[in-house]
């Protein structure tokens, strides 16, 4: 399984549930073969520019670990899904973040060392 990272616009009216929501999105992974392993609620922002008649949106960040076939599908099920106003379904860089974990490493022997 591949690691990915979702990120999810909620419609702005349903903040206050936000719960039924992001159930439907987390039955749409699961159901699909794909285990969520961090979510991250980013809370209420402002859109850059409108999407459907809104200003604002719910952010959400899923980090997931899917099957290969699950991508396609999950992109076709939260075209229609109707609480999602937009979705980003990207593929997590293996390089990036070994090198990103070096970096942290290299940064704390410093620190340790008092560099």
């Amino acid at each position: 399984m591949k690691e990915y990272e979702l990120t999810v616009l909620i419609h702005p009216d349903l903040e206050m549930d936000l719960d039924t929501p992001l159930k439907k999105v987390r039955e749409i992974i699961t159901e699909q073969g794909g285990k969520i392993t961090k979510e991250d609620n980013w809370g209420k922002k402002k859109l850059a520019y409108q999407i459907q008649k809104q200003d604002y949106a719910v952010y959400v960040l899923f980090s997931l670990e899917l099957p290969a076939s699950a991508p396609l599908k999950i992109s076709g099920i939260l075209n229609i899904t109707d609480e999602v106003i937009r979705y980003l379904l990207v593929k997590k860089d293996e390089k990036l973040e070994k090198m990103k974990k070096i970096a942290s490493d290299k940064k704390d022997k410093e620190e340790q060392h008092g560099l």
